[in-house]
Order: C-alpha cells, then sequence, then structure tokens
C-alpha cells in the first residue's frame, strides 16, 4: 500500500503522534524518553513559549490506515534572526524500518518549509539546541541519559536513504568525577587560583532563591553559548518554563555559579542534572496511571549518575580558570552525594578546546549525535563547517565504538 502523509488535526491525531515511539521501541531494552502528557505540553502551541516566534506543522505517515512514521516541520523566526540563515527544520522523527515512509515525510517536510521562504532542512531539532536534537548515529550500546534522545540504528540508513547530508555532529562525553587521579594536574592548579588572581567567588545556587538563580544561569548561558552553531537566545519567558520543567530534577549539590562579588556580575554558570531517566525507565509506557506514579516514587532515588546539562562562562573571563574551577566543584559534589559520574554535553565536533579538554579531564567519548540536512535551491551553500580539520582517534567517524563499546543490538 502507498505512503499517506498527513498533519495533525484532531486530538486522536496527536494522540496517534504521541504514540508511536511507544509503540516502536516498547522492545528496545535502552530506549527511555519523556512521559506522554509531557510530551503533549511541549507540542502545545498554546502552552510552549517558542511559538511565540515560530511555527510548525505536525505530519503523520500512514500505509493502510496504519501509522508508521511521524516528523514536525518548523520555522524559528528568531533563528532566521539570530543567526542570520533561511533554514527550515524537522524534528521529533520516528519511522518504521521504512524508506518509502521516510522519503515521504521528509519532502513533505521540505515542500512546507520552502513555501515559507527556507532554503535548506536542517534537524532534527525537539525544537531548538535548548531541547532533545541531533539523531544518535554511535552509543546505542547504553540508555540515553536525562534530556538526550535515543535512536535506533537504522535511522542513519533511513536519513542517507532519504539524501539528507551530514551539517554537523555533537559529541558527549563520559566522565567519572571521583577519581581525581585521571585529571591532568593543570586543572587543579588552575582552580586554585581563580579567587586569589581574578577576585571570582564559584558557589552553588540557593534553592530558595531559584527563580533569580535562573534569571543569572540565563545571563550566562546567552552570553557563552551566542557563537554557537544553530543556537538561538532563551527569552525571560523561555527560561521561566525551562525552570518550570527542571525545577522538580534540581539538586543544589550541582548548581553552580561563578560571581565577583564587589560588583555582583555573574561570569560563569553550571547546570547539572541526576539522572531522571533512570527513574522514567520503570515507566516505560510513558502513562503516570493507574501505578506508575508510585513505581516513580519508589525509584526516585536510583539516579547515580548526572549530566552535565550547560557550562559556560562568559567570553571576556574565559581565561580566568573559572571553568576548570567548576570541574573541580563536580569532584567535590561526587565526593557527598549518590552521583559519581555521567555525561557531559553535548559538546560540537567543531569545538576541539573542549573536547581535548575532556579528555584531560579523563573523559571517554559516549555518545555522537548527527544534524542533517537538504539543500532546498541549487544555489545555497551548505552550513557545515567544510573547513575544519580534526584531529586524534577520537574524533574518528566510529570512534564512540572504539572505546570499548559493544556494538548495538536494536538495528
Amino acid at each position: 500500500m502507498p505512503v499517506l502523509i498527513r498533519p495533525v488535526r484532531t486530538r486522536g491525531d496527536l494522540n496517534a503522534f504521541v504514540d508511536l515511539p511507544f509503540r516502536l521501541r516498547k522492545d528496545d531494552p535502552n530506549w527511555v524518553t519523556l512521559p506522554r502528557f509531557a510530551q503533549k505540553q511541549e507540542l502545545d502551541r498554546k502552552r510552549n513559549p517558542w511559538f511565540e516566534h515560530a511555527e510548525a506543522e505536525y505530519l503523520l505517515a500512514e500505509r493502510d490506515g496504519r501509522v508508521v512514521g511521524r516528523l514536525t516541520a518548523h520555522v524559528d523566526r528568531a533563528l532566521h534572526e539570530f543567526q542570520d540563515v533561511r533554514w527550515g527544520q524537522f524534528g521529533w522523527f520516528e519511522c518504521e524500518d521504512d524508506q518509502e515512509a521516510a522519503d515521504a515525510l521528509l519532502d513533505a517536510a521540505s515542500a512546507w518549509v520552502a513555501e515559507r521562504g527556507c532554503d535548506r532542512l536542517v534537524g532534527p531539532f525537539s525544537f531548538t539546541t535548548n531541547d532533545e536534537c541531533g539523531m544518535l548515529v554511535a552509543g546505542q550500546h547504553r540508555p540515553p541519559i536525562v534530556l538526550t534522545g535515543w535512536h535506533p540504528t537504522y535511522y542513519r540508513r533511513l536519513m542517507e536513504g532519504a539524501g539528507m547530508a551530514r551539517a554537523m555532529d555533537t559529541l558527549m562525553w563520559d566522565l567519572h568525577v571521583r577519581d581525581r587521579e585521571k585529571v591532568h594536574p593543570m586543572i587543579w592548579r588552575i582552580a586554585d587560583r581563580v579567587e586569589s588572581d581574578h577576585g571570582i567567588k564559584v558557589r552553588y545556587f540557593r534553592r530558595k532563591d531559584f527563580a533569580v538563580e535562573v534569571g543569572r544561569f540565563l545571563e550566562v548561558y546567552n552570553a557563552a553559548w551566542e557563537k554557537n552553531w544553530g543556537f538561538v537566545p532563551l527569552n525571560e519567558k523561555e527560561v521561566r518554563h525551562y525552570a518550570k520543567d527542571l525545577s522538580p530534577l534540581l539538586d543544589e549539590n550541582w548548581a553552580m555559579v561563578a560571581e565577583i562579588p564587589e560588583t555582583g556580575e555573574v561570569v560563569g554558570a553550571a547546570l547539572t542534572i541526576p539522572d531522571f531517566n533512570q527513574v522514567l525507565m520503570h515507566a516505560r509506557n510513558g502513562r503516570m496511571l493507574p501505578l506508575n506514579w508510585l513505581r516513580l516514587l519508589r525509584h526516585r532515588k536510583d539516579p547515580d549518575r548526572v549530566r552535565v546539562f550547560a557550562l559556560g562562562v562568559k567570553p571576556n573571563y574565559q581565561h580566568t580558570g573559572v571553568g576548570a574551577k567548576l570541574y573541580e566543584m563536580h569532584y567535590q559534589s561526587a565526593q557527598r552525594t549518590p552521583q559519581g559520574g555521567g555525561e557531559c554535553g553535548w559538546i560540537l565536533e567543531s569545538n576541539t578546546s573542549m573536547n581535548k579538554a575532556m579528555q584531560k579531564m579523563g573523559g571517554t567519548l559516549a555518545r555522537r549525535y548527527r544534524f542533517y540536512e537538504r539543500l532546498l535551491e541549487d544555489d545555497a551553500v551548505s552550513s557545515a563547517p567544510k573547513d575544519t580539520k580534526f584531529t586524534g582517534d577520537w574524533i574518528d567517524e566510529d570512534s564512540v565504538m572504539a572505546h570499548g563499546a559493544a556494538p548495538s543490538a536494536a538495528d
């Protein structure tokens, strides 16, 4: 039977859109994702403040009346203005191992964004680089850490079969923060001089002032990441939206801010989150009722790892060693919490200085995510950094597997 692409228009359509991965992935032991209600909140155009500067279409692929794939197509005006690009984007991709369905979804998304003046289709973004983004192309041997996606190995084949080209890769590093001996001693020397040489004090978040602390974090976040590929600054309404979602996950031991006490200027921040996916894995059907909420409550103290969600320093202070001090405080936190390690990132593959820093901290590659693009105009120039040269075996295409990872059985 031929594949039919149609937009989501009814509540039943939305339920089918959200339900699809739970049906496809129910037998993949490493797959973990957000509950159904949380996904519907993110897709709600009235509740998600991202839609104040963006528009999206939700698409379903059907074969013989059965949903076999899904995808969103979206255009973000804030991205166009800040990055000076004309990208259309796609995200929330899920599909059976069906090349015809994947082709049809991506063709429909390309047509939708082209009608809105875009010169390429780039993704996956669900919906921005501040959300789950990228397609997992190496590292399926382990369950995803909090706020990251997990995708079967055949998705890469579907993307390439549909003519999607690599635009950018991002890396995630596995780091254990209880063995200081594995860290290059230069890190500790630099960290020790931050306050004495530069007058910068690094402290933990104050949970009682959480709303104010989030504002401080936003100030650093927008300044430190503004040069990143695909980045769009968060506005105040968006950061409050994220803060509301992240608040239940926040542990004061893993959230830090660097400031100059004399002036009150915030110069750096780190937001690290206990891996709540280790709790969500006990409610794999995505439903809280009737009894899953009890299971989650029973397992709420299970997380023994963290994700360094964001760690950054304002450009004018990146020479002061604040980043080293923030990492040192992560080691201190590991001494008094159940979490002795986790993952850092994602980090752009082209950010060689940060990736080398991960090596010096004793990290090993854990995962590789890929963004794809399709040009929609013949004279369009690819967004990939063609002149960037990468060195070292840790940057090779199959380097995640080269570090001792078992091949995935989820194809």
